[in-house]
């Protein structure tokens, strides 16, 4: 749902991330942009709702498309709250769409997560659910990492069609040399969604064989798959290494190391690389005991583990990642904003309606201070986030 309402978010810096407006202006109505550019050329702004943005910068809204869960609240709970919990708390950190993401669990607990984000869909108030991410069941037991062990199995297409036919699952996440996980590979892709090496113990030869089947991004590099070898490049290999992969990547310095951050970044390059969270319900919570799929996972420090020491998700926001692969990799702000607006955008196929400013997209969009701390958020020309609100999130 749209707003009707008229504003004009003026005086900042603008990076839409393609290019640079300083002192540069977004003029918004029903809900769409109708101009980007200078404040003297932005022309028949009459009754429009000022938004001062002097001293800071306007950026495309954050897309997440691989969030489990938030400030007490996970996909899996499948309950409206939990996902408004999540839609608004990402909101607070500059998230304009997200895919809520399930993890692998029973045929009628991961229904129930789909249907209620079908449910959600349309609810106003925070970041815009704009699909799902369907995170397993069809992984590799030896690469599950956090991911239940209990439920892992192979695709069933008279499992998994119905899924599909009751939500709109935008990113799959699974182990393509799984005999039959290829089969659902092609169905995936031609249900308009996008398919993603993950969880896998996939040999080189093997995800690029997937990649002729439809296989199109990588999930959460280097975290649950075979590394680099020398002469075996295997999973990590082939994502870095073939052009027709994107790669995500979780930047809190905790999944990997910021050197490695770098050499993917290098790899894949800017434009092939995408920022994801990986949030787990204990982001924007203090330390304590969680659920995670039906695990125990204790959080120290802001890190999320399970009892045997394995990393279960992550508390990253997005407005962090942005900061830290910036430190990481050496690259500018428009870079980093490229990782976390555009690519996601891309990788799902709503990159004609959002990931960048420009006259006729969806107006999702955020006003942040020098720090990089969000002081506005805008969902479809609805103000949904303001600093001082900070507190009540």
């Amino acid at each position: 749902m749209r707003s009707s309402e008229r504003l004009l978010v003026k005086g900042g810096r603008v990076l839409t991330p393609y290019e640079v407006v300083e002192s540069g202006c977004v003029l918004i109505e029903g809900g769409v942009i109708v101009a980007v550019g200078a404040e003297a050329a932005i022309l028949a702004t009459e009754g429009a709702r000022l938004i001062d943005a002097r001293g800071k910068i306007i950026a495309p809204g954050f897309i997440d498309i691989h969030v489990h869960g938030a400030r007490g609240h996970d996909t899996m709970d499948a309950t409206p709250e939990a996902i408004g919990g999540m839609a608004r708390y990402l909101a607070a950190h500059g998230v304009t769409s997200f895919l809520p993401t399930t993890i692998t669990g029973p045929s009628e607990r991961i229904m129930a997560a789909i249907e209620n984000v079908e449910i959600c869909r349309d609810k106003r108030g925070g970041a815009q659910i704009v699909g799902i991410h369907l995170e397993g069941p069809y992984i590799s037991l030896e690469k599950r990492g956090a991911q239940p062990k209990g439920y892992i199995r192979p695709a069933d297409p008279a499992e998994y069609e119905p899924f599909f036919a009751e939500g709109k699952i935008k990113l799959i996440t699974l182990a393509p040399e799984i005999p039959e996980n290829k089969r659902l590979i092609i169905y995936a892709s031609q249900q308009g969604a996008t398919v993603a090496v993950g969880h896998s113990a996939a040999s080189y030869e093997e995800v690029l064989a997937s990649v002729a089947l439809g296989l199109t991004h990588a999930t959460h590099t280097f975290n649950a798959m075979v590394g680099l070898h020398h002469r075996k490049p295997e999973t990590v290999g082939a994502v870095l290494t073939c052009d027709g992969i994107t790669a995500e990547v979780i930047a809190d310095n905790v999944h990997l190391h910021p050197a490695v951050v770098k050499l993917l970044v290098r790899a894949k390059g800017v434009d092939r690389t995408v920022l994801v969270t990986d949030g787990m319900r204990a982001t924007g919570m203090p330390d304590g005991l969680y659920d995670l799929g039906g695990q125990e996972i204790r959080v120290k420090e802001g890190v999320a583990r399970m009892a045997d020491g394995g990393l279960a998700g992550s508390t990253l926001t997005m407005e962090r990642a942005v900061k830290n692969v910036m430190a990481a990799a050496g690259v500018t702000l428009g870079d980093a904003l490229k990782m976390a607006t555009c690519n996601p955008a891309q990788v799902i196929g709503v990159e004609g309606e959002k990931g960048s400013l420009a006259p006729g997209k969806d107006a999702d969009l955020i006003v942040l201070d020098e720090d990089l701390t969000v002081d506005l958020t805008i969902v479809k020309g609805q103000i949904v986030y303001q600093a001082k609100e900070r507190v009540q999130l």
